[in-house]
């Protein structure tokens, strides 16, 4: 019997890539509103958030293990009342987790890899 899967692994992906948001905002942001002609002194007060860096990284880091377990782990098909995933379902969730997991892997990285791009 197939069932509508549940939002676990949702949940996760929204909170890692929200954690992520978080984790490059003293990076990302400046960058993108600078390109966008938007300036000003006060987009120097974003990289007040960059201690907090290390912990939105760990946040995501650790939602995204929860994603990858809700689709990977023993109870992705089948859970122990019987109900079954549809296995298209399951493909589809899995080819968004990984999607995500790239996005959020860029944002994560930003950091690292923009003194390349300027």
């Amino acid at each position: 019997m197939f069932k509508t899967p549940d939002k676990s692994a949702l949940t996760a992906i929204v909170g890692a890539s929200l954690a992520t948001i978080g984790a490059s905002i003293c990076c990302v942001v400046p960058l993108v509103l600078v390109l966008a002609g938007i300036s000003g002194a006060w987009i120097s007060n974003l990289t007040a958030l960059d201690a907090w860096r290390p912990w939105f990284s760990a946040a995501t880091l650790t939602c995204l293990g929860w994603a990858f377990w809700s689709v990977y782990g023993p109870n992705s098909r089948c859970r122990t009342d019987g109900v079954c995933v549809d296995p298209r379902v399951l493909r589809r969730r899995r080819s968004w987790l990984w999607i995500a997991t790239v996005v959020i892997a860029l944002l994560l990285l930003f950091p690292y890899y923009v003194s390349w791009l300027l």
